[in-house]
């Protein structure tokens, strides 16, 4: 799925290679977290391609259908709200993805070695030094700088090259954004850490290893706690950063040409085709 998403943002003709290889991309992703045994990597294999499988009848339709909604609205111009609309349909999609791994990732967790968890701690550890380094250490002008490159690229991957009005127009919304890298910093090595106790308590690495019912449950709940943060101030945060995202994004597709509106609606039908397509294989 992350293979899949990262695809939308290159060129149609890496999406079908980069979905049909997810499952070897996830694993290698997985692996260098959990650095599997001889054991548990043909399970993981295994459920990763039942995954796809099962994402390719039942969810790639569901997203063809939203992509085909999406290029309606990108044609005309559009509200902060229908934005978001947009990014919630996206985020019922993925939440939909959630169930269907539960099992084999309870069975993985609780095949994890004292060794194996220790081995994520680090990768946690690395991947902070880095983001730290990508986020925290920038001096607030090029924090924003960072941002505006990024939103720019991904921005002209639907419209073409953006005028300098409608890149004015994101450098003032980042310039005005609440965005708080030591929050979010913070939020993430809350989730690291509430992740790490709960797989030394489903592995057993603590004491008595949980059945596999309790093991689900505790599963369930730090999925939960990843998704929806226990912190109020992180989730009222949260909801400003998108509604923010959602206004600036609206603001500059409304100011758009005709030609950009019109090459964000044939990629889009591209996106369609492909998922489409995808879905169609078997």
């Amino acid at each position: 799925m992350a293979a899949f998403a990262l695809a939308l943002l290159q060129a149609c003709s890496a999406v079908k290679l980069a979905y049909n290889n997810a499952p070897e991309f996830a694993y290698w992703w997985l692996d260098g977290y959990a650095d599997f045994s001889e054991g548990q990597s043909p399970k993981a294999r295994d459920e990763l391609a039942r995954l796809l499988n099962w994402h390719r009848t039942e969810e790639l339709p569901k997203l063809a259908d939203m992509l085909q909604r999406v290029q309606r609205l990108a044609a005309a111009d559009v509200t902060p709200a229908q934005v978001c609309g947009m990014f919630s349909d996206l985020r019922t999609r993925f939440d939909a993805v959630i169930p269907q791994g539960e099992a084999a990732a309870v069975g993985l967790a609780m095949s994890l070695t004292p060794a194996q968890i220790v081995h994520i701690e680090n990768k946690f550890g690395k991947n902070n030094a880095d983001w730290r380094e990508r986020w925290l250490d920038l001096t607030p002008a090029n924090r924003i700088e960072k941002r505006l490159t990024s939103n720019r690229e991904r921005s002209e991957e639907f419209y073409g090259g953006l005028e300098e009005k409608q890149i004015a127009t994101l450098r003032a919304g980042l310039e005005t954004s609440i965005f708080d890298a030591q929050l979010s910093y913070a939020e993430r090595i809350r989730r690291q850490q509430d992740l790490l106790q709960t797989l030394r308590r489903i592995s057993g690495v603590n004491g008595m290893k949980p059945s596999q019912a309790e093991a689900l449950t505790a599963l369930r709940a730090v999925i939960d706690r990843t998704l929806n943060s226990p912190n109020p101030a992180y989730r009222a945060y949260n909801d400003k950063v998108i509604a923010e995202s959602c206004a600036v994004f609206a603001k500059v597709h409304n100011s758009t040409t005709p030609d950009q509106r019109a090459r964000a609606v044939r990629r889009l039908a591209a996106y369609e085709r492909d998922a489409r397509e995808l879905s169609a294989q078997r």
